[in-house]
């Protein structure tokens, strides 16, 4: 009961409630929703810490901002039931919606300026020519069938992959280091309506989050950047569940040192043998690699992280 009451007595303000109904659709930062809302940023962090307390968002930090979202949880869902009664188009609410939605379209042309120049900086499959809807196509009809569980996209990027399989998710999450990679990810998913896709700015050999967090794992044309490929893997099956899959996608060798160079990947494309002897090393159950031709040719691994075996029951207790 008190968790309950806790959530509606933060919602029932007329800020807050705008501040919630920005976060079911999607992520944003206090200098965002300044911006959208027109107030203080003094007044608007009261609020904000006020429906976080009582568990009606949920905040995490991202290099100097922290971003707010709807919680996943009895107050998130009480906050969203509350949202549903109100009318849809209440002119207050439709001119938060619209702000945003411009603010959005904003950053994500300001992210895209920066990156320009930067091959690396969009969806890589396609900078490089790259048969990209067959790769899609293959990775989801691999997929076991049906709901997804919970999603870890490693080195999101523009956030493809979570659109691909977020709407197939119980909750999803992309991470990468670079935060105007984040921001064109943002603007891809909200123009998507995947308020459940969350993002944050990690590292992939160093992930925030604890054990068996995640039902499936992808990584997308990023395990080429990384220094250490079996650190990332290690790490990738620690935050992955027993029973869950990873789905790796990415370049077979290639030797062309040009495009080493001029895209800063630290391997050529990966022997199907030494990844999956990797994969093995990580404790996963590997699948044969499965080849999609094309202008570089490239490889789709999935593998499993096994279920452990029951402890053997112990022997019957015999009373005298």
């Amino acid at each position: 009961m008190r968790e309950v009451l806790a959530a509606l007595r933060a919602i029932a303000e007329p800020t807050r409630l705008r501040l919630v109904a920005l976060a079911t659709e999607g992520e944003w930062c206090v200098a965002d929703l300044v911006e959208i809302l027109g107030q203080s940023q003094p007044r608007l962090s009261r609020h904000l810490k006020l429906l976080t307390d009582a568990g009606v968002l949920a905040r995490a930090r991202e290099g100097a901002n922290i971003f707010f979202r709807l919680a996943e949880t009895p107050g998130g869902a009480l906050a969203r039931s509350a949202l549903a009664r109100l009318p849809e188009d209440d002119p207050q609410l439709a001119a938060d919606r619209h702000r945003a939605r411009s603010l959005r379209a904003v950053r994500a042309r300001a992210a895209s300026a920066a990156f320009q120049a930067n091959p690396t900086a969009w969806d890589e499959l396609r900078a490089l020519d790259l048969p990209a809807a067959a790769i899609e196509a293959r990775l989801l009809a691999d997929l076991p069938p049906g709901p997804l569980g919970r999603l870890l996209d490693i080195g999101t990027g523009t956030g493809r992959m979570l659109e691909l399989l977020g709407p197939r998710a119980e909750a999803a999450t992309g991470i990468d280091l670079s935060r105007e990679m984040l921001a064109l990810a943002r603007a891809r998913l909200s123009a998507a309506g995947l308020a459940h896709c969350a993002l944050r700015q990690a590292d992939m050999t160093r992930l925030p989050f604890g054990r068996a967090s995640f039902d499936l794992i992808t990584l997308s044309m990023v395990l080429h950047y990384a220094d250490d490929p079996p650190e990332v893997l290690a790490e990738a099956a620690r935050v992955l569940a027993p029973g869950g899959t990873v789905a790796i996608i990415d370049l077979a060798p290639h030797g062309d040192d040009a495009l080493v160079r001029r895209l800063a990947h630290r391997w050529p494309g990966f022997p199907a043998p030494q990844l999956a002897a990797w994969l093995s090393a990580a404790g996963f159950a590997s699948r044969p690699a499965v080849v999609i031709p094309g202008p570089l040719t490239v490889h789709l691994h999935l593998a499993a992280r096994p279920v452990p075996a029951p402890a053997p029951q112990g022997a019957a207790r015999i009373d005298a």
